[in-house]
């Protein structure tokens, strides 16, 4: 988590029960070849200043040990860029595809910080 020793980048906290998957499942999507990213804003009287961010991969990805990598590799490129890229108050959903454990680290922080990107025009 970032936070207190640097006030300007927001803190992430992570998503954990499937209503806050579906819920961000309902919001915009941007689809890149290694990564999907699902967000919505947080509704309510008082959102809150953090980033939201859950990680998820499907069987189609491969056994367990391949979504759990697939899904470290997701979360690594979460924490480099989701501050930076983010809007406080709101929750992201990383889907993994089958070109997560397969495309280069620099391919899918391209990919990635572009999606965010995208997301945080609209």
């Amino acid at each position: 988590m970032s936070g207190p020793e640097n006030p300007e980048i927001p803190e992430t906290r992570r998503l954990k029960k499937r209503r806050q998957f579906t819920f961000a499942r309902d919001g915009i999507t941007e689809r890149r070849k290694s990564v999907v990213i699902q967000a919505r804003a947080r509704t309510g009287e008082a959102p809150g200043p953090e980033i939201g961010e859950g990680f998820t991969a499907t069987k189609k990805i491969g056994g367990a040990v391949q979504r759990n990598r697939a899904k470290r590799r997701l979360r690594e490129a979460s924490r480099r860029l989701l501050a930076r890229h983010g809007r406080p108050g709101w929750d992201y959903v990383f889907i993994a595809r089958e070109a997560t454990l397969d495309v280069g680290w620099s391919r899918l922080l391209d990919d990635m910080e572009s999606a965010l990107i995208s997301l945080a025009r609209i």
